[in-house]
């Protein structure tokens, strides 16, 4: 049997979603069949999977203690894990910073989140050490949460990145990305003269997994997803143009294949037919243009973050 107390980043969710994170490599089915047969209970009664967990409440798991050896996955960070954090040593470019959320400069050619290829040198192990090493994340206190980011750019895209240091800083700048209440701008150097040297681009996106790019669509397909920017040039000669592009909707490779498909791709950028190097991208502003509540996010209101 092993006793919890729901901390401030574990409450607020259902009870089975929390489960679910806590016991990462259990099957779902053993949870669910915990839950209902009363082997896991809040508070000393049986609860339903659908519960949300207040802070200070007691959760008892009569469990096997193998499924705790096998499956616990955030609480009982392994010493390996923690020594990792002690030592990574970054460079961090952090433009922003409070105790809800942090905002960081990432440069072209670092990872967001690792892949099959790189483990140990991406920005969100970067933020998380970078957390441990000042004192403010303490991976053994918690048991359901680890500091994540709100969202992401492509690898060789350069710019701002926004991660949540809680549970309701993430679920909060979350719902607002979803629904477009966080303005996202891009500075993009591209091949040509663009005319008009303003507008709205609308196009419809296939993503192809497999090969890890898009295909874009001048009218909607089965399996594409709609993808809107709105574009203004600053400054331009004969081969190539500096221009802002306003993200209306958040889809992969968005910018770098819109502007491909009209004539224009990105400088640098190989996939879509702009030469070599790394793609001419830069996430180089944020604006926090909340139209609903933001509990505990309010006072970022009408903030601008901008890279100079």
């Amino acid at each position: 049997m092993r006793e919890l107390t729901i901390q401030k980043n574990d409450a607020n969710q259902r009870l089975d979603k929390f489960l679910f994170k806590y016991l990462a490599n259990a099957p779902q089915s053993l949870i669910y069949k915990g839950i209902r047969k009363g082997r896991i209970k809040v508070n000393g009664k049986k609860s339903d999977i659908a519960y949300k967990l207040q802070l200070g409440d007691k959760l008892e798991l009569y469990l096997n203690d193998e499924i705790f050896e096998k499956s616990v996955g955030h609480s009982e960070r392994s010493e390996e894990t923690l020594r990792f954090f002690a030592s990574l040593k970054m460079t961090l470019d952090i433009v922003y910073e409070d105790e809800n959320i942090l905002i960081a400069n990432k440069p072209a050619g670092l990872l967001v989140h690792e892949d099959t290829n790189e483990k140990r040198h991406t920005l969100i192990n970067y933020i998380n050490a970078y957390l441990y090493q000042k004192g403010e994340y303490r991976p053994e206190a918690e048991h359901s949460f680890t500091p994540a980011l709100c969202h992401r750019i492509d690898r060789n895209t350069a710019g701002l990145v926004i991660a949540a240091k809680s549970a309701e800083a993430l679920r909060v700048i979350n719902d607002k990305i979803k629904h477009r209440e966080i303005d996202k701008f891009y500075l993009a150097k591209v091949i040509g003269k663009i005319l008009p040297s303003s507008g709205k681009l609308t196009h419809y996106l296939f993503k192809d997994s497999k090969q890890n790019r898009v295909y874009v669509y001048d009218n909607s397909k089965i399996g594409t997803q709609k993808a809107v920017s709105r574009y203004k040039t600053i400054k331009s000669d004969d081969k190539n143009s500096l221009i802002e592009v306003e993200l209306i909707s958040g889809r992969t490779h968005q910018i770098r294949a819109q502007f491909s498909h009209i004539g224009h791709p990105l400088a640098g950028d190989g996939k879509y037919g702009g030469g070599r190097g790394y793609q001419q991208l830069l996430a180089y502003k944020l604006v926090f243009n909340f139209t609903t509540p933001a509990g505990d996010l309010e006072y970022l209101r009408g903030l601008t973050i901008e890279v100079k």
